[in-house]
């Protein structure tokens, strides 16, 4: 912890005087009367930082260094830009006052900002802070990192400021030529690694958020007793783009070698106490900014970030060659270019993405924890009241009163949240992947009440998922917060009667503008949890008719409707095999008859219903396909408990070749779907929901497939008591078979694998030629 200070080197002395008479004019806080005293900070090696302090202020000073400068290198201008807009948006850095294009003041452009006085950590490892407070320091920092990169850059009147999508692509390029015109010798290692990087950028090189560039603990000033970002300093390499290159810059120094020592700041984070693990970080960041905690490519983000730091070294000892390098040891940077190399192309290639490698279907800790804590409610709580339940909905078959859930379930409710096992399907509230809800969700699939213990059912989870990513504020605030609080619960209408919904662009509910309000008409059909009392609002798919678009994809839009708008009737619930599925509020028929709702009430906004839609079906096809994989499991408990226990032709059932085959061959099946759902759930965490659309449609199909094929086995081994209400197979029968259809048939998603396969080949035909 330091902040140290000494006397300006004599390569960077200005005129004390010019400045003072300078500052006399542009600042209300110095006068030509004041002693002016000024002193160079230690700390930096790009553009040379001064304390500036007057009897009663203290200013820091920022300018370039003198000489002949790398091209495009230190910008001061946009870092007086970049700092102005963070402080008005309450970023924490500090106040940027004034910003001098006058070469003449001081030698050189320069900006003046407010001093603020915390503490300055220059070692890394924290030597003198206790385990508690280095945790509670790291995870501050990562907090405050995983805020910048989730501001909005509109409201930051920051467009312009950078070039955006591309950001690797350019980081790659603008080290290269910063290296190279800074190289000294031929380094073999730096050209085979900026190959590397060129030949392996990320496929989400499209993000695009404020990014830091140089985001380190030593570059935050902590407030003096507490655990807490007052300021973010060193904007010199800030821009827009991919903001996971700043996190794992962030992550470096716990892959940084214990052979290269050329600043303390740098020093190994391995075997610290209470430095938290970089999975810990991560996990954290992502909680912070609400995406999944699986990060794509972090190898590549890393490798990059070595990369960046051999070219920065190149650059100081450049530097120091010409006789203006701000670092006292700036000669030694010289002797780490290559060895830092190495280590950046021995990231490159390890197939793990964190210190101790990750199996390929690992769930993080957190996510390995809550799955017990499931199985134990599960165990305790949940199925022990299936016999309650079903006597409730056998009770009550024929009233209104089935449409109401039975206490027991609102009690289970209460206790799972009370016990924290709520939410879990949504990776920013729960802090969960795709792939530890994956095994979650399969623990649930084995009840058919299960997810709505957890809030974790569907169509509420979809629709949760919707307003999350693309719901207004305000959206977000009426409908959002409820329906995560489990006050109400809402529904989706899709389908329609009378077009084929297997192609929905099919869709003809129109929504047609009328001043401040749309007016939409249409039929839906199989809308679930509409019978539902608690059922609130509908998130409803419409074709805008006051949108003239000319693509098919581009006419439907997605609205909210409360259920009490006037025009919104419910017609009948519909039967599946019989029976109307009273346990899920049932499937409706819903017709809207010039239902007005307000026009702030659109998603997103007209014609992008279809780009919501995609981000809505790719984890609920993951989670019914999970659950679709638990509930087998039940049914194949069933099968071999009814073939252990009957006799025919006098043996056990399970002794007769053909029941031992089915029992084999559900085995068989379940694995490979389950295998095959994780690595979905894997995709979705790591490349998201459109790079994972031949997997999800995939295992959208086996799922369905398999769960109707292992029930079917376990019917025929139960014979008539199988299709019988004494049992539950018939009731999960009718359950997975009503997956082939739902968010579109088989063979829609078999259309779509055959297309993204043959997309697949061809790219690979073509990158051997």
């Amino acid at each position: 912890m330091e902040e140290l200070t000494t006397s300006v080197r004599q390569q960077h002395k200005f005129s004390v005087g010019r400045l003072q008479k300078y500052l006399s004019v542009k600042s209300q806080t110095v006068s030509n009367n004041d002693t002016l005293t000024v002193r160079q900070y230690s700390a930096g090696q790009s553009n040379p930082t001064f304390l500036v302090q007057t009897p009663s202020d203290s200013y820091v000073l920022r300018k370039k260094p003198p000489g002949e400068l790398l091209p495009g290198a230190h910008k001061v201008d946009r870092e007086y830009r970049v700092q102005k807009a963070l402080f008005s948006a309450g970023f924490p850095v500090p106040q940027p006052l004034l910003h001098c294009t006058d070469a003449e003041i001081i030698g050189t452009e320069f900006y003046l900002m407010e001093h603020v006085r915390g503490r300055i950590f220059r070692d890394l490892r924290l030597p003198g802070v206790s385990a508690a407070e280095r945790a509670a320091l790291y995870v501050a920092a990562v907090e405050t990192l995983a805020k910048l990169h989730s501001l909005d850059l509109a409201s930051l009147n920051l467009e312009g400021y950078g070039k955006g999508s591309g950001y690797c692509k350019r980081q790659v390029s603008t080290w290269t030529k910063q290296y190279t015109a800074a190289a000294t010798r031929d380094i073999p290692a730096m050209n085979e690694l900026s190959d590397w990087l060129m030949n392996n950028l990320p496929a989400t090189d499209d993000e695009v958020t404020l990014v830091h560039g140089d985001f380190r603990l030593d570059n935050l000033i902590i407030h003096p007793r507490e655990a807490r970002v007052m300021a973010v300093l060193d904007w010199e390499l800030s821009t827009t783009g991919q903001p996971l290159a700043d996190l794992a810059y962030f992550l470096m120094p716990y892959y940084w070698p214990t052979s290269i020592n050329i600043t303390s700041t740098m020093g190994s984070l391995k075997g610290i106490q209470g430095i938290p693990t970089v999975e810990d970080l991560i996990s954290i960041y992502c909680r912070v900014r609400g995406i999944p905690s699986a990060l794509p490519q972090l190898n590549f983000y890393l490798a990059l970030s070595v990369f960046k730091m051999a070219g920065i070294a190149q650059g100081i000892y450049a530097r120091h060659l010409l006789g203006n390098a701000s670092a006292p040891n700036a000669a030694q940077f010289g002797q780490c270019v290559e060895p830092l190399a190495k280590v950046a192309l021995q990231l490159a290639q390890r197939s793990d993405t964190g210190p101790a490698g990750d199996s390929l279907f690992l769930q993080t800790a957190r996510g390995q924890a809550v799955l017990q804590q499931v199985k134990d409610f599960m165990r305790q709580y949940v199925l022990p009241a299936q016999e309650e339940v079903a006597e409730y909905y056998s009770k009550h078959a024929q009233s209104a009163q089935r449409w109401h859930p039975p206490s027991v379930i609102q009690d289970l409710k209460v206790k799972a949240r009370e016990a924290g096992l709520w939410n879990l399907f949504l990776p920013a509230v729960s802090g969960l992947s795709q792939l530890d809800y994956a095994y979650i969700a399969e623990e649930t699939g084995r009840c058919l009440f299960a997810p709505e213990v957890f809030n974790c059912q569907a169509p509420d989870t979809g629709n949760m998922e919707v307003l999350h990513m693309f719901g207004s504020e305000e959206q977000k605030s009426k409908w959002l917060e409820p329906l995560l609080k489990g006050e109400i619960r809402s529904c989706f209408c899709m389908t329609e009667p009378d077009v084929a919904s297997s192609d929905a662009t099919n869709m003809e509910c129109t929504l047609c503008r009328d001043e401040d309000n749309f007016v939409i008409n249409g039929k839906k059909w199989w809308t679930s949890g509409a019978g539902n009392p608690q059922c609130k609002v509908a998130i409803v798919m419409c074709r805008s008719k006051s949108q003239d678009v000319k693509t098919r994809h581009g006419q439907h839009s997605m609205v909210l409707v409360p259920m009490d708008t006037p025009g919104v009737q419910l017609v009948r619930p519909l039967t599946v095999f019989g029976q109307d599925d009273a346990i899920h509020g049932g499937h409706f028929e819903v017709h809207f008859e010039n239902v007005r709702v307000p026009t702030h009430n659109i998603i997103l906004g007209e014609g992008r219903g279809f780009e919501i839609a995609q981000g809505r079906l790719g984890p609920g096809r993951l989670h019914h396909c999970m659950r679709a994989v638990g509930l087998a499991e039940l049914a194949l408990e069933l099968l071999c408990q009814r073939a252990a226990s009957r006799h025919t032709f006098g043996k056990k059932l399970y002794q007769h070749e053909v029941v031992a085959h089915w029992i084999a061959e559900c085995r068989l099946m379940i694995e490979q779907t389950r295998l095959l759902t994780l690595h979905a759930a894997r995709a979705l965490d790591t490349q998201g929901s459109r790079a994972a659309r031949k997997q999800i449609a995939m295992i959208k199909v086996a799922a369905a497939r398999m769960a109707c094929k292992v029930v079917d086995c376990a019917i025929q081994v139960y014979g008539g008591a199988g299709v019988s209400g004494d049992f539950p197979l018939a009731q999960m029968y009718s359950y997975v078979r009503t997956l082939r259809i739902a968010d579109g048939p088989d063979e829609v998603h078999l259309s779509s694998i055959a297309h993204l396969e043959l997309r697949d080949q061809l790219k690979k035909a073509q990158a051997k030629l």
